[in-house]
């Protein structure tokens, strides 16, 4: 079986980073789109929503049907449509053909975010699998910070179809490197017993897995609030101009990124248990804090540190939960892989309008407040154990 190296974690990142390439790079353009496509900031808002909600219908299908035929097919498959669907968007004459090409270009791009997880779980268990996990997602961490930024420096020289074109430059990179450097890692004799054993699905309903995949998809949650809300909170409260909130925005995904891999550092020494507990309930603590200042109307640029802190915490969270519910259905990695995507991309579809309510930071705070308490909530209800992972694969 292939390991685990750098360049296939990197690969395996690249297809996870599909969806903060789609969505945060072309944030700090949206006042050019309502322009051009003369729609309202609302429209422009929902081809945020279109992807998502594609996104989530889209891992309930790769999931699955990659526990049954493998994983290679559909994830190249995906990977096809996903860049055209990319160059539909970016030439999209209207809105509705806008958002259209949204929904397809997340459902397609699902396939790379559902079985990437998946080939870890395929390839690593226990303690090994969450370090790969936080690996991943501190490579993968590198679209959040270069995306707003690249935004932010592109929205002008390159109008918004500028930026859509480098999101499809971005897609066939991710298509060639699943190319040249993974291989199959479902085995064929493990494909059919996935897809029909109903006791590989049954941990599916189990609280271990339902309330570490809910913390993972709050928590993200959490995130989707503060990205949909930031070119809002950043350049009209605050008065940052486009560069200035790109910079800050990638701050703050810089900061997630280091703390994903002091995660990934101290996994095998404290466990991931541990660190998603830390994790979960440091953002619950600076949540409390942006509702508390929100609430007492201070200064708007007093959010900054507290924003900081609830989406640096996350580092601890997003790599640890995804492994420890994955860690409960290793005979059906995809379908269980397709679940958490479903709830992330469900969740995150429901925030992004939820934020926009009125022309204050008041929904997002109490959006990331609600998630926060969720997450913690169901982190609590999985009960669950260090000593409960098993040892890594050899």
């Amino acid at each position: 079986m292939k390991r685990l190296t750098f360049t296939v974690l990197a690969t395996l990142a690249l297809l996870h980073a599909a969806a903060p390439f789609a969505t945060d790079m072309y944030l700090p353009a949206f006042p050019q789109m309502v322009r051009d496509l003369q729609t309202s900031p609302a429209g422009v808002q929902f081809s945020l929503t279109a992807f998502m909600l594609g996104a989530a219908v889209g891992q309930f299908v790769f999931g699955p049907i990659s526990d049954r035929v493998g994983r290679m097919k559909p994830l190249l498959i995906g990977g096809f449509v996903y860049v055209l669907s990319g160059i539909a968007a970016m030439l999209a004459p209207s809105l509705g053909v806008l958002i259209a090409a949204r929904l397809i270009q997340g459902a397609t791009g699902a396939a790379g975010m559902v079985i990437c997880r998946a080939i870890i779980t395929d390839m690593a268990s226990g303690r090994e699998a969450a370090r790969a996990m936080s690996l991943m997602m501190l490579i993968g961490g590198v679209a959040p910070v270069v995306a707003p930024v690249a935004g932010s420096l592109l929205a002008d020289p390159l109008g918004w179809r500028g930026i859509m074109g480098v999101v499809v430059g971005l897609s066939a990179l991710a298509l060639i490197c699943s190319v040249v450097f993974l291989r199959e890692s479902h085995p064929a004799e493990k494909r059919n017993q996935a897809g029909t054993d109903r006791e590989a699905l049954r941990p599916l309903l189990g609280r271990k897995f339902a309330g570490n995949a809910l913390a993972y998809a709050f928590s993200f949650a959490v995130m989707m609030a503060y990205i949909s809300a930031s070119p809002f909170l950043y350049q009209e409260l605050m008065g940052m101009g486009t560069i200035q909130y790109g910079l800050l925005f990638g701050l703050n995904a810089t900061l997630l990124a280091v703390v994903g891999a002091v995660s990934a550092k101290l996994t095998n020494r404290l466990g991931p248990v541990l660190l998603a507990r830390i994790g979960l309930f440091t953002n619950l603590a600076a949540a409390a804090a942006i509702a508390g200042l929100v609430a007492v109307n201070a200064p708007a640029v007093w959010l900054c540190l507290p924003i900081m802190v609830a989406v640096a915490s996350l580092g601890f969270v997003f790599g640890n939960t995804t492994a420890l519910a994955l860690e409960q259905v290793p005979r059906a990695s995809g379908t269980g892989s397709a679940v958490i995507g479903v709830l992330q991309f469900t969740l995150a579809a429901i925030v992004a309008p939820l934020v926009g309510i009125n022309s204050t930071a008041v929904p997002m705070a109490v959006v990331m407040l609600a998630a926060s308490v969720l997450a913690c909530a169901s982190f609590l209800a999985a009960g669950q154990r260090e000593p409960e992972l098993v040892a890594a694969k050899a």
